[in-house]
């Protein structure tokens, strides 16, 4: 995400008061909505959904993720790269490719 619209997001909040709501439990409960509102948008088909609709709930779990961020102190780099890590070990390539098991099935 560009510093353009991490200020963006952070200029939302800030202007309308609304980090008073930002708690840690709060904000988790607003990424998992927002993001059971992207999971509808695929409710009855897996090819025929409507991609503006999708980009918008989207949107609103990227914009819930960063307040989380924020609030937490966290860098979304640091955080990324340490579960990439973990998840590159738990699923070597060479067990792992072209296979959609889990890690303790491989």
């Amino acid at each position: 995400m560009t510093p353009e619209t991490i200020e963006r997001i952070r200029r939302m909040t800030l202007d309308r008061d609304w980090d008073q709501f930002h708690t840690p439990a709060n904000l988790a409960k607003s990424i998992s909505i927002e993001a059971n509102e992207l999971l509808e948008c695929f409710q009855w088909s897996d090819e025929d959904y409507d991609i503006d609709h999708v980009k918008e709930e989207l949107a609103d779990v990227l914009v819930y993720c960063r307040n989380m961020l924020d609030k937490l102190g966290l860098d979304e780099d640091d955080i990324v790269n340490a579960k990439m890590a973990k998840n590159e070990a738990k699923y070597p390539v060479e067990k792992a490719r072209g296979k959609a098991d889990k890690y303790d099935k491989l």
